[in-house]
């Protein structure tokens, strides 16, 4: 009986047999202990959005964990990225005016790669997509007409939303190869 029980004991612990606690790397990057993130090229028109890129995309690889964050001397990788498009399109109109958008989604897209310390390319080129909606603040004027409000500002408010989804994304798709 205790033969038996010992016996499915450790076909029981077999099963877990697989399974990590902490971090889980994707196996090209296991060798992969520090990342250095240098400044990523801004292919659009806003000015000084590489930075905020930048900054956003630290701080979620400090959250995550995976990696630690270094200069580029002593890592073991490079994170290179570069803001190609960033799009804004409607989303919803008055119901009475279907000319005058309420709200539009916005959409950031970076290309980014991971070369390692000797120049091997570890991640190739992939694109990261980061979306958030915003709303176009409206003023009323002497007449009691709505009317459009600065839609250029209400986009740059808009931009940090935008780039914590995008950082998550990339950053997801680093540390965990998906």
């Amino acid at each position: 009986m205790k033969a038996l029980f010992a016996t499915l004991f450790c076909f029981a612990l077999g099963g877990c047999l697989g399974y990590q606690i902490g971090p889980v790397k994707p196996y090209y990057l296991r060798d992969v202990h520090t990342i250095a993130v240098p400044n990523f090229k801004n292919h659009t028109l806003v000015p000084r959005i590489e930075v905020l890129v930048t900054d956003t995309v630290i701080k979620q690889l400090q959250q995550d964990g995976t990696f630690q964050i270094t200069n580029g001397d002593k890592a073991d990788a490079t994170l290179t990225g570069e803001i190609y498009r960033i799009t804004r399109a409607p989303a919803r109109s008055k119901s009475e005016n279907v000319l005058l958008t309420t709200e539009f989604s916005l959409a950031l897209v970076v290309k980014y790669s991971v070369t390692g310390r000797d120049g091997k390319t570890l991640v190739p080129m992939t694109d990261a997509v980061g979306t958030t909606t915003f709303f176009v603040s409206s003023a009323a004027t002497s007449n009691q007409q709505i009317t459009s409000g600065d839609v250029t500002s209400d986009e740059r408010q808009a931009l940090p939303l935008a780039t914590e989804d995008l950082a998550t994304r990339l950053v997801t798709q680093i540390s965990e190869g998906w």
